[in-house]
Parts: structure tokens; sequence; C-alpha cells
């Protein structure tokens, strides 16, 4: 199996800004993996927070090429542990090619991945469009940008948090979430709860810091007027069970946990743990959507706006606009590359 690698700098239609970062562009690393006539897509994104520089995963991926070629009649799912093994256990390089194999397995199959995996496509899940935080005419300008979408996920952790939720709530009945990034205490998180109840918001997305104690998560947890869902305090397999009693869901992230195969497993035993399922992405192009897509059966809730944040990309596959995720007619995860686009988004 030859792998194909390809850097991308994807511009952002407006600046992105959370509670510890902000971007104008993407950076993303493209993972291609041809056999027999077909080739498999995954895609991951930078992230310094987390500590991956682009340049420290293709290193990891290119590692995997003396592992290469893959075992092609298996299903990717069985080669996963020795794969992250292979990248020297970079979750983010393991992503990019589980989600690849995955495509390339759906492919050789002539069927969609959720086909392959068992499960019936569920278009009943919608997605929200994320706002970033910026000032107050901004975030309102972003949402009269995007008019139609069911729902909103807002990002806070400012000193004006319930402020904007308000302004935005006068402009659209839509649903609201919020993600505070780890950005609140234990008491905001409590008291704030009550206020965004009023403003019908559905639920709070990892209020408090990962390094906050765990009586503070179960505190939020047993008072907190809404639903509370872990984010950065759920990042691979092994955090799923620690959530029981801390956070009432889970949002899964494919380059976090280390591919499709892995974020199975985590939704399918949040199940099981009568957790609430949801699976968030990063601003990244159709093709790292299009493999998160394939996970919708599981859902109770998709955050799987990143490629509409893009002002725009070389490829396509599922799409997901305004809120709808609409099931891809191709085999596979249904990501595929624009050819004629390439050079204007390669990253030298």
């Amino acid at each position: 199996m030859k792998l194909h690698l390809l850097r991308w700098q994807l511009p952002l239609t407006h600046a992105f800004t959370i509670s510890r970062e902000s971007m104008n562009f993407q950076r993303s690393l493209i993972v291609g993996l041809e056999h027999d006539g077909h080739i498999g897509y995954g895609e991951v994104t930078e992230n310094l927070y987390y500590g991956h520089a682009l340049a420290d995963i293709e290193a990891a991926v290119r590692r995997a090429e003396t592992w290469l070629p893959y075992p092609t009649a298996v299903d990717p799912a069985e080669l996963w542990p020795q794969l992250l093994e292979t990248v020297g256990g970079d979750t983010f390089a393991a992503s990019a090619i589980d989600m690849a194999a995955h495509d390339w397995f759906g492919k050789k199959q002539g069927r969609p991945t959720w086909e392959v995996w068992g499960l019936s496509w569920n278009g009943a899940v919608t997605s929200s469009f994320t706002i970033g935080i910026d000032t107050l005419p901004h975030m309102i300008a972003k949402l009269e940008e995007q008019p139609d979408w069911p729902i909103y996920k807002i990002k806070l952790g400012t000193d004006r948090d319930l402020e904007i939720v308000a302004a935005l709530r006068q402009r659209t009945s839509a649903k609201f979430r919020v993600d505070a990034n780890g950005a609140w205490s234990a008491l905001q998180t409590v008291r704030n709860s009550n206020s965004l109840r009023d403003l019908d918001v559905e639920f709070i997305e990892q209020p408090l810091s990962p390094t906050a104690s765990d009586d503070e998560k179960r505190w939020v947890y047993e008072n907190s007027a809404l639903p509370i869902l872990a984010d950065e305090d759920c990042l691979v397999p092994a955090d799923v069970a620690r959530c029981v009693g801390l956070y009432h869901g889970i949002n899964v992230k494919i380059c976090k946990c280390g591919g499709l195969t892995p974020a199975l497993q985590m939704l399918r035993q949040a199940r099981q743990l009568k957790l609430r399922t949801m699976v968030g992405c990063m601003v990244e192009s159709s093709i790292g959507i299009s493999g998160a897509a394939q996970l919708l059966p599981l859902l109770d809730y998709a955050d799987l706006d990143g490629a509409v944040l893009l002002a725009d990309q070389p490829a396509a596959g599922v799409v997901v606009a305004p809120g709808r995720v609409t099931e891809t007619q191709h085999p596979g995860t249904g990501a595929r590359l624009l050819d004629d686009r390439l050079a204007d988004f390669e990253l030298r």
C-alpha cells in the first residue's frame, strides 16, 4: 500500500477564537493510502495546545511507511493497536492513518463506512454551527451570516458570557449549546447554568479545566441546572468510564482518541454506561468531516461544522448545511480531493 501526504493551509471565513487561542488559518495534513485501484483519505490538523505541530505529526505518519503495505484483507479496527505502536503512540498521526484505512476498506467493498460497521444511517441527528469568541457585534454578524441552522454552539470564556448568549438569543429561536473550553470555576458554572437554562441553552461543554479536582466536577455535575459534557476530560477510551458521575455525556474528537477505531469503542462504551454521546471536530476540511460523520448513527449530538467555517477548501465529501448531515452516495467515508485546486492550498 502506497502512502501519500499533502500539507494544506486552509483559510477561515472569520478568525476563530476560543478561550485559549485564535487563528485565521488551519494547517492540515492529508493522508492517502493507495492500493488495488483505490485511495482512502484521512485528515488531521495541527494542534499546538495538545503539543502536535504539523511537522511532528508528519514525522510520526512517515514512521508507518515501514509498516505498510497495510494488510488489506483485514478490518482496520483489528490493526489499530499495532498502528498506534508504529507511530510511537501519537494519536494525531494514528487518527489520520486509521481514517484513511477505514475509507479505503469501505471503497474496496463498495459500501459506505458506517454500513461496513453494521450501523444504520441516522439523519435525524443535526449538527451545530459554532460561533467563536469575538466582539458582540461580530458574533451577532456570524450568526446572521448562517441564519438557518437549527443549533448554534457558542464559544464562551469571557467576562461577558451571559451578555453574549442573551444578545444572540434575541436574534434566533434555535437551540443553543455553550462551550467554555475549561475557562470557568465550579461556582461560575453552577451560577451560569441557571441563567443559561432560562436562555434555552441545551447543555454546557467542558466548563471546568481538566486540572480541576474530581470533587469540583462532581459538585458541578450534581448541582448544574444543565447537562455537562466532557471534551478535554475525555480524550481516549480509558477516559470514558472515569466520566461517569462527573459528566452527563462525552464529546469524542477523532484526532485526540487516535482514529475512527477508538472513537467507535468510546461511543459504544458511553452508550452502555448511559452517557450522552457527541462527536465534535476541529476546523478541518471535508476529508476529516466525512470520516467523523460515519459515527452519526451512534450520536445524541453532533458538532460537524468544521468545513463550513472555512473560506475555501480543495476537498469534498459529506455535506453539513445547514445542520443536516447529508448521507454521501460514495463508498467509504465519501471523502475526495478536488485535484484541480490542490496547488492553491499546498503548504510549502
